[in-house]
């Protein structure tokens, strides 16, 4: 497999497939079976999935019992299995079968000319428009048993799993229909048993507000099963003698939705997304809860292997990825999220205060974003509290390096927010310090290290700790969740220290996006808001290295990388615990064109960036060095703060418990390995 190749990253290529119904004519629908397939085949797909009794027509009724129509039914698999030898893809077709004395509505899963199995129905409906229980025996109990037809054999049962034996991860799991909306669903059984990518073939004519239930149903089986859920219904040439078909197609995986298809289309059609196996096997290690589910079940299997082969190259992406995982570029998605993280760390503070019997809090501004945000979540909490905005005493700090318009936004931001306001120049201390500790600048060398640096960051935080105990309130952090997985932070008396912290939870890429949601959202009033544009507009900057006139301020992202990418892979290293080359690919297909995809809303035009895969990896092995060889102790010794992103937090008390003193090793070797230069 090369780099490129979704199958080298643990992805899947699956298909929902609809096409148009022959009714009562199986000679017919197995050629638009096979034109679908070999335009699967095409696409590399791995797995497709066609709607219930797509062979015979579902709505035929009692033609179904007639042997001419079983027959043709058994001369069209035979077409299929026969023309799928030179098929990638695994077809799963819905067919009626006869089986002892019964006929059974069934899912037949064919492969590179064999059949691998035959899943009947488990549960008939006979309500309201559905009369199967007049046509069909029910599988469900059907365990151990083969079944023959056209001169082919094969297992059949509802006990039947199948497993790519060169996909790791690929099993599969085939329900049918009203299956999945009975209480308790095979898919669920199939799921605990090993299935990854769960199947429903579907006849379901549509009736107002039916589709609305069969994605709810869709959703929550995948986000319930940890698993993939593909979904094909029945549409155009079905019979409408009673009934209309719309063909809904759906993929989701986890809960998400990857690709829905067009409803009501004259004619057949393909819907393809690329599904990740790791996720899943990643979810189900992680909820242990899932496998004590399996251990009280007590039903057996039988596991179908067959090799996918399938291609190594790059066959494209087919999988929405956010280039800002921790940011939906879904406009009303995203306004939900920055609701609800604003409002988790105003609960947070409200709390703290509220228990500690905390009148005051204590905060540096230094004009840039994350104190700006600190300092309305404490703006809001004070008044959430009925507490005067004075109880907010709020410090700008200048020192070597505070640039004129960091310093005038955080004076106009704490006036505006009618706080109580001080500024505290730190550089006659931050040179006697520097002084008496014998450093070069003391003595009025231009010597700009790391020490110099962290004099100025320390004072700041000594400053506000001594602030609050003089008036008895306590210090609010403003650090941020990225600034933390770096260690881009001041040890101790610096930064990394707060009574209680807010922003521990908010990665660097949301809180642009909290800020313009305040504002939009009206929270406070306008010349707070014209203040917080200001400041949206600045680049981030520590501003603790002086700079000659003409020269650009010392930059953040120049030393530990850009937020964006480092968020990202923060986002799929803490959340999922993905590979550095998987991370690598995903990041490529998210950041390679400026003009694909998506991205957030009110997103500056000229701050969007594209990088290559040069770039990817660079910044790549930075964040694993600083994130697993680095910067645990910060984290190990951080101050309290709620957990906001699903994505998760750094908290030695929450989602990440990490040892101070690992090595980075096994993760730089997996990115030289598997990451091109």
């Amino acid at each position: 497999m090369t780099f490129h190749s979704i199958y080298a990253h643990g992805f899947a290529r699956v298909a929902a497939c609809v096409t148009t119904s022959h009714v009562a004519d199986p000679s017919a629908n197995a050629k638009a079976v096979l034109a679908a397939a070999n335009a699967c085949h095409e696409q590399s797909v791995a797995v497709a999935v066609f709607p219930e009794l797509c062979l015979s027509g579902y709505a035929i009724e009692d033609l179904v019992k007639q042997d001419p129509l079983l027959d043709a039914v058994e001369r069209g698999l035979v077409t299929i299995v026969e023309a799928s030898a030179a098929l990638m893809t695994v077809l799963i077709v819905g067919a009626p079968l006869r089986f002892g004395h019964r006929i059974y509505n069934c899912a037949v899963v064919i492969h590179r000319g064999n059949v691998l199995g035959v899943v009947p129905k488990s549960y008939l409906p006979t309500y309201r428009e559905f009369y199967e229980g007049r046509h069909f025996a029910s599988g469900a109990g059907i365990a151990g048993e083969s079944i023959a037809f056209g001169g082919l054999y094969a297992p059949f049962g509802v006990d039947l799993l199948f497993a790519a034996e060169d996909v790791p991860g690929l099993t599969l799991g085939v329900e049918i229909c009203e299956d999945m909306w009975i209480p308790v669903t095979p898919a669920s059984e199939l799921a605990l048993a090993g299935a990854s990518v769960l199947i429903n073939l579907s006849g379901s004519p549509i009736t107002i507000g039916r589709a609305r239930s069969r994605a709810l149903l869709c959703q929550s089986t995948s986000a319930r099963c940890l698993a993939a859920y593909v979904y094909s219904a029945a549409g155009a040439g079905e019979s409408t003698t009673d009934l209309a078909w719309d063909g809904q197609t759906s993929i989701y995986e986890n809960g998400a939705l990857l690709a829905e298809g067009e409803r009501f289309r004259q004619g057949g059609q393909v819907t393809t997304a690329d599904v990740d196996l790791d996720l899943l096997r990643q979810e189900r290690a992680l909820m242990g809860t899932f496998d004590d589910n399996r251990r009280q079940r007590e039903a057996f299997f039988r596991k179908v292997t067959f090799a996918l082969k399938p291609p190594s190259g790059d066959i494209g992406f087919l999988r929405k990825v956010e280039r800002f995982p921790f940011v939906p570029s879904d406009e009303s998605l995203l306004e939900q999220d920055c609701y609800e993280a604003y409002n988790i760390q105003v609960a947070g503070l409200v709390q703290r205060m509220r228990a500690t019997g905390t009148k005051r809090v204590v905060i540096g501004v230094s004009g840039g974003l994350d104190s700006t945000h600190a300092l309305i979540v404490a703006a809001k909490a004070v008044d959430l509290l009925g507490l005067p905005r004075e109880n907010i005493l709020a410090y700008t700090m200048p020192g070597f390096a505070t640039g004129s318009e960091s310093k005038t936004n955080a004076l106009a931001l704490m006036k505006a927010l009618q706080t109580t306001w001080q500024e505290l120049d730190i550089r006659t201390t931050a040179t006697q310090m520097l002084k008496d500790i014998g450093h070069p600048f003391g003595k009025g060398e231009k010597v700009y290290d790391v020490t110099f640096e962290n004099v100025q960051a320390g004072l700041r935080t000594d400053y506000l700790f001594r602030l609050a105990n003089h008036h008895g309130g306590i210090v609010i952090g403003t650090g941020d969740l990225s600034e933390l997985a770096l260690g881009w932070c001041t040890y101790g008396v610096g930064d990394q220290m707060a009574h209680y912290n807010v922003n521990a939870g908010v990665p660097k890429t949301l809180i642009q996006h909290l800020i313009r949601w305040v504002i939009a959202s009206k929270q406070f009033s306008g010349d707070v808001n014209r203040t917080l544009a200001s400041i949206l507009s600045a680049e981030i900057s520590p501003e603790l290295v002086p700079v000659q006139p003409g020269e650009k301020p010392q930059s953040t992202e120049a030393s530990v990388g850009p937020y964006e990418l480092q968020d990202f892979n923060l986002f799929y290293t803490l959340r999922f615990g993905m590979r550095p080359s998987k991370i690598a690919f995903m990041a490529l297909q998210a950041w390679k064109d400026v003009a694909g995809g998506e991205w957030p809303p009110a997103f500056p035009t000229d701050k969007r960036r594209a990088y290559d895969l040069a770039e990817i990896r660079r910044w790549l092995e930075v964040f694993l060095r600083r994130f697993f060889a680095f910067s645990q102790f910060k984290r190990s010794a951080m101050p309290n703060g709620p957990k906001v992103s699903a994505g998760g937090s750094l908290s030695p008390r929450g989602d990440w418990r990490a040892p101070s003193d690992s090595s980075a090793a096994a993760w730089l070797e997996d990115l030289e390995r598997n990451v091109p230069h």
